[in-house]
């Protein structure tokens, strides 16, 4: 008698312990809060450099240049041979400067001469209007920006920085 009540009773709670009574309401989603974010690897930092470089040769200028990832790291900066020591700072500030308005520096600084607003950008301590900069997309996304000084003109910075592409994967300066 005694072992028939408790087979009873623990088959009970058997049944009970395989019946699943609430249901799991998933009330945050992770997207909600994490998003993942495409940035500039050094390997295209280096492809970059290269293709840079060559742009630079055409207009016979060693120019320094900045690539900076989506977060605003540096991940590369490089000094050419006879540029002067002020221009590597100046290309990291363009570089942040494009990548902190979506914007190449140039058409900002022709953009703010226009409107009295907006001026003082030049005030903020980080922010450089001088031509060179450029945001550099992947798939509409901002993944990084480059900054390129030295190149004799603001029209010679523009178009080298212009050069910081890898088309055939879909990395522009062009969103």
């Amino acid at each position: 008698m005694k072992i028939k009540f408790l087979f009873v009773l623990l088959s009970s709670y058997l049944c009970f312990g395989q019946y699943k009574t609430e249901k799991t309401i998933q009330l945050y989603s992770i997207d909600q809060y994490v998003k993942t974010v495409n940035n500039l690897s050094t390997e295209a930092a280096l492809e970059l450099v290269s293709r840079i470089s060559k742009s630079a040769s055409i207009k016979n200028k060693n120019v320094s240049i900045a690539l900076l990832d989506a977060s605003g790291t540096t991940i590369l900066l490089l000094r050419g041979n006879g540029v002067g020591p002020h221009n590597t700072e100046a290309s990291r500030r363009k570089a942040y400067t494009a990548l902190s308005t979506k914007t190449p520096t140039l058409l900002l600084l022709r953009n703010s001469e226009k409107n009295p607003d907006t001026k003082n950008l030049n005030s903020l301590p980080e922010l450089l209007l001088l031509s060179g900069g450029m945001p550099i997309w992947y798939k509409g996304e901002i993944i990084g920006s480059v900054g390129i000084s030295g190149g004799g003109s603001p029209e010679n910075d523009d178009w080298i920085a212009q050069s910081a592409s890898i088309p055939e994967v879909g990395i522009t300066t062009t969103k």
